[in-house]
């Protein structure tokens, strides 16, 4: 009888083992269900940044292409900008040499006395003051002067929106 009690002591001891084991199985089990929900959830989120990733790519070569864009019509405009205001500039030139030759032949002509002609009588309410060349002259040249202020000020404006 001695064998029966010894026997039945290492049979309840392989029992036992054997519920820990299928303890700790059930336990591992719904730990790794637990990780295969996860593993799905990470791989939706990779594939969803994917796709983000990809949309950005495009909207990126989009967003460059109408940089690229925008710096050839901004040079086509600094380029067309800078060639009126070199025609304006001659024009300018052109137009102070046109004054100065008014203003020598207006000068000329003060100087130099008037042939006798007959005038005409003109009521006084009707006639018109009149005004010296060399007035004349000086608002031409006022002109001029304005014209090439206004010229600077689109210069100006044209250099601060090419930078």
């Amino acid at each position: 009888m001695s064998t029966l009690p010894v026997g039945l002591m290492i049979e309840s001891l392989v029992a036992v083992l054997l519920l820990v084991t299928i303890a700790y199985c059930v336990v591992l089990n719904k730990r790794l269900k637990r990780l295969r929900a996860d593993e799905e959830a990470l791989r939706a989120t990779i594939s969803e940044l994917i796709t983000a990733s990809e949309i950005a790519e495009r909207a990126i070569l989009g967003l460059k292409a109408t940089a690229g864009e925008a710096d050839r019509t901004l040079g086509q405009r600094l380029i067309d900008a800078e060639r009126l205001s070199q025609e304006l500039s001659a024009q300018i030139g052109t137009g102070n040499t046109v004054l100065e030759r008014i203003t020598q032949i207006a000068e000329a002509a003060s100087s130099r006395p008037a042939p006798e002609a007959p005038v005409a009588r003109v009521q006084p309410e009707m006639a018109e003051p009149a005004r010296p060349a060399t007035m004349r002259a000086s608002d031409i040249r006022s002109a001029a002067m304005e014209a090439t202020a206004r010229l600077e000020h689109f210069r100006r404006r044209a250099a601060e929106q090419a930078a």
